[in-house]
């Protein structure tokens, strides 16, 4: 995991408006594929973490099929990573301390927000955020039950780097059941 920690640190310093920006892909229930942009929270030893509305689209997916993909892109530095392999809910603890660094607006959005359902009129979002404004004035805004982080722990990871006439270096890694990594290359 440190290459990918270099990397991100890579593109954190590049001045890109989004470096943790990352498209994270599911399987609905169906079978049908799907996938949206979230945003990195932490990368560590385990794994990437990032938080969600449980009964949002991904949090069902993610629930019914604990598998996904995520795949970041920084155009201008010619580089990507994936990664895929299991997903599991962080606990109530992690899901704790990370709310509590979450900025008031973005914890009061995630009270509003029923995330993944239809809506009649977009003016109701901000009916809504006045109703959570007046419902947590004064107080500390709790941590909704449906609302928490995935950490997906990479059983394969790879780093893209582009190059002239398409001839782009694709080096994967994959875990093995020793625990460790097979390293190898692909044809771009």
């Amino acid at each position: 995991m440190q290459r990918a920690r270099n990397l991100l640190a890579e593109a954190r310093t590049s001045g890109l408006p989004e470096p943790d920006a990352m498209t994270l892909a599911t399987v609905g229930d169906d079978g049908s594929p799907s996938s949206r942009t979230v945003l990195l929270k932490a990368l560590d030893s385990r794994g990437l973490c990032f938080y969600t509305n449980f009964e949002s689209r991904k949090g069902r997916d993610l629930l019914q099929r604990p598998l996904a993909s995520v795949t970041f892109y920084w155009p201008p530095l010619w580089k990507q990573m994936h990664c895929s392999g299991p997903v599991e809910r962080l606990t109530a603890a992690e899901n704790d301390a990370y709310w509590a660094t979450r900025r008031r607006a973005h914890q009061l959005g995630a009270w509003v927000s029923q995330q993944s359902r239809e809506i009649d009129n977009p003016r109701l979002l901000d009916e809504a955020l006045a109703a959570a404004e007046e419902r947590f004035r004064d107080r500390p805004i709790p941590r909704p039950d449906y609302w928490g982080g995935f950490l997906l722990r990479p059983r394969r990871v790879e780093f893209w780097t582009g190059r002239e006439a398409r001839l782009h270096l694709r080096e994967c890694f994959e875990a093995t059941s020793a625990g460790g990594w097979r390293r190898f290359w692909l044809f771009p």
